[in-house]
């Protein structure tokens, strides 16, 4: 009775609560940059913990499976952590990694999309090196400010995590320096005119968001005022005091979004002064960027994403080329002078607008565009008797729905190029592109937002083409050969098992893995010599065997 007792309350005393505080040992860390520590047998996640941190948390939540703290006291500090180089780094969303060592964050970046692939996709992928970002601070060419009030004055900045509470920040230090300046001007104009600040909860006040991009190699910079209103008052004022500060300004435009919506923009667009668009150059090529249009955020990191996916397409200069969610067609037509012919698709009619005036801004006259779904595309395509050889696609973050991938299976290309800003779901796509016949043939992870939780990934997938192989039927009995001596000899596959795995297998365990797979042997080749009991191939063996036949193209 005693020890039962000893039992039920040692269960007990180590079931956590909120508001306990306890010590942990942060073993690794999540992508959304919070320690994972282990605390008798339940997971503790602590946001801005770093491997090897020693921690005083503070539990705030505490689920079935899992708690959440936040550091109370780092006790010990990790060798990979730093000083962070924000001063709102604790409190704002925007980053999760500025208490990091970079080349750590690369590591868990990395280790992220593996995982991912592993886990989700059910694909054995080792991913390449992960391309690391020229630059890990002031990259960003686009920052989306939210306006709000904290009762007395106007904050600009950015959202604490998981919340819509607006973080105060004079400084972005992964935003160029001239955006600073322009938000300090902002500061004064709604000070000095008292221009009210939207509150979401109560769908009222004026100003919602100051959503600037600027071109890195032409230096042209756009405004965008994002308001809750059809006109803004002393415009006039505010546009002459910008462009008299910063003479970069091309561009000053106020968007009206008047919806009750998390959605930054809305769809009408009014000029203040200058230009509709700003341009920039990408890969050697210029592009016309507006407001609505799609650019990458890293313009140095996308020269990187963009050139490995080039490789990956492995053009010649006579393939047809169709580029899927081409948007404004950056991508496409960063390779469109390698290919015999580009195809863009695109479903939003000023995108498509937006692609056809970038191809005519390049000369490029080897590129249509097509506004439409991959559907209608494939169809367009099939009439006209074209076969695309690479297909692109770079879909938002909740990937390609299935369909998508089925209009691409019927297209039939050679290869595949995915890109995508969430591994997750591209882990997810690659499982669904291997139904239509498709296999991963490598994963490089590029770093396009260092300091975040985010990365991209570019995939290479190809095809076995049934029109490129002859079926032939052979009476293999006949001819007294098995499969496998039509293709390697048990030699080889010994050779190549020990080489990849390290594993020695007989001539008895390939030939009962044959039998499972139904390549026919020749008569008691998988039996023993005498009547005895035949030792069984192990799962281990079993398994690389297996991976052998795949490597022979035997299964």
């Amino acid at each position: 009775m005693c020890y039962n007792t000893f039992i039920i309350y040692y269960r007990v005393r180590f079931v956590l609560k909120k508001n306990d505080e306890i010590q942990l040992t942060v073993k690794s860390c999540t992508v959304q940059g919070s320690g994972v520590c282990d605390y008798n047998g339940m997971t503790v996640f602590v946001r801005g913990a770093v491997t090897g941190d020693h921690v005083l948390a503070h539990i705030i939540k505490v689920k079935k499976t899992y708690a959440v703290g936040i550091i109370k006291k780092i006790t010990q500090r990790s060798p990979i952590r730093i000083a962070p180089t924000c001063p709102v780094a604790d409190k704002c969303g925007g980053c999760c990694f500025q208490q990091i060592k970079y080349d750590a964050e690369l590591q868990i970046k990395s280790q992220q999309v593996e995982d991912n692939f592993r886990r989700l996709g059910g694909l054995d992928i080792t991913p390449q090196p992960i391309i690391p970002s020229p630059e890990i601070s002031r990259y960003r060419n686009k920052a989306q400010y939210p306006v709000g009030s904290d009762g007395a004055f106007a904050s600009i900045g950015f959202y604490a995590p998981m919340t819509h509470r607006i973080i105060d920040c004079a400084d972005c230090n992964l935003q160029p320096e001239d955006f600073r300046k322009i938000i300090d001007i902002f500061r004064d104009w709604i000070r000095e005119n008292k221009i009210s600040t939207y509150d979401e909860f109560k769908h009222s006040g004026l100003l919602r968001h100051i959503y600037i991009r600027k071109g890195f190699v032409t230096d042209e910079i756009m405004v965008c005022i994002v308001a809750n209103g059809n006109k803004l008052p002393e415009s006039d004022e505010l546009v002459n005091t910008i462009i008299e500060a910063m003479p970069s300004v091309k561009s000053i435009i106020l968007n009206i979004n008047k919806n009750k919506t998390n959605v930054v923009l809305g769809k009408d667009c009014i000029t203040l002064y200058g230009s509709d668009y700003i341009t920039d150059e990408l890969c050697g090529l210029k592009f016309s960027i507006s407001p609505l249009s799609f650019y990458q955020v890293n313009h140095d990191g996308a020269e990187l994403l963009y050139s490995k996916a080039r490789e990956y397409a492995d053009l010649t200069g006579n393939e047809t080329l169709v580029d899927l969610y081409c948007g404004t067609g950056t991508i496409g037509l960063t390779m469109a002078r390698d290919a015999k012919q580009l195809i863009g698709v695109e479903i939003v009619p000023q995108a498509v607008e937006n692609a056809i005036k970038n191809a005519e801004l390049n000369g490029i006259d080897n590129a249509r565009f097509i506004c439409g779904d991959a559907a209608k595309a494939s169809k367009i395509l099939l009439e006209e008797n074209l076969k695309p050889d690479v297909v692109i696609v770079d879909p938002p973050r909740k990937g390609c729905d299935e369909q998508l991938l089925s209009d691409i299976s019927i297209m039939s290309p050679k290869r595949v190029v995915y890109v995508s800003c969430d591994s997750a779901t591209l882990a997810r796509d690659c499982a669904r592109f291997k139904s239509f016949g498709y296999e991963v043939q490598e994963v490089t992870p590029v770093d396009m937002f260092p300091r975040t939780g985010n990365v991209e990934t570019v995939v290479l997938l190809s095809q076995r083409r049934a029109d490129e192989h002859i079926d032939i039927k052979l009476d293999l009995t006949k001819l007294d050969l098995t499969a496998a001596e039509f293709k390697p000899t048990y030699d080889e596959i010994k050779d190549y098992v020990f080489k990849e795995f390290g594993l020695k297998v007989s001539t008895l365990n390939i030939a009962q893995v044959k039998a499972e797979f139904g390549i026919i042997e020749r008569k008691n080749y998988n039996k023993g010599k005498s009547e005895h009991k035949v030792p069984e191939c192990t799962a281990e063996k079993r398994k690389v065997i297996k991976k052998a036949f795949e490597h022979f193209k035997m299964i």
